[in-house]
């Protein structure tokens, strides 16, 4: 298949890239940009190891083509500088293997960006996005709540 260059503007910066335009985002971070945060878990959409956020919003980077991300911004967990979520992630214990965390700390930074006074419902509806194979979800729950200065479950 006919390999192309494009642009993708990933952390802030301008990269170009050379890929098919079957390529997934997920693939060109990981294979062609080496930014290997977003993880390749069920390749379908449905875990959410690969989150990444475009435009401020969450996207699997496993269900978007890469040439869909040209004139985005695309950040990945690599363009996150030590944001709240992260440090509260560290300071809950909020995983265990630490495969599905990078997206469930991409997920929970977009809903934090769009709902900065989230409920608990909304809460709930964002984790709902991302599956842990190792834990519950109690202490990622009280990480995020810690972030919005919510009492924890």
């Amino acid at each position: 298949m006919k390999k192309i260059a494009f642009t993708l503007n990933v952390n802030g910066e301008e990269r170009v890239v050379i890929g098919r335009y079957a390529d997934t985002l997920l693939y060109i971070l990981r294979e062609e940009l080496g930014l290997t945060g977003a993880k390749p878990g069920c390749l379908n959409g449905d875990c959410g190891a690969c989150t990444v956020m475009v435009d401020g919003k969450p996207m699997k980077s496993c269900l978007m083509l890469a040439v869909e991300g040209e004139n985005q911004r695309i950040v990945t967990i690599e363009g996150l500088d030590n944001t709240p979520i992260q440090q509260a992630f560290v300071e809950h214990f909020a995983f265990q293997c630490g495969y599905c965390t990078p997206g469930f700390i991409m997920n929970i930074q977009a809903m934090l960006e769009a709902y900065p006074n989230a409920n608990d419902e909304i809460i709930k509806e964002w984790l709902e996005s991302n599956i842990c194979r190792c834990t519950g979800y109690e202490e990622i729950e009280k990480a995020v709540k810690f972030v919005l200065k919510k009492p924890g479950p």
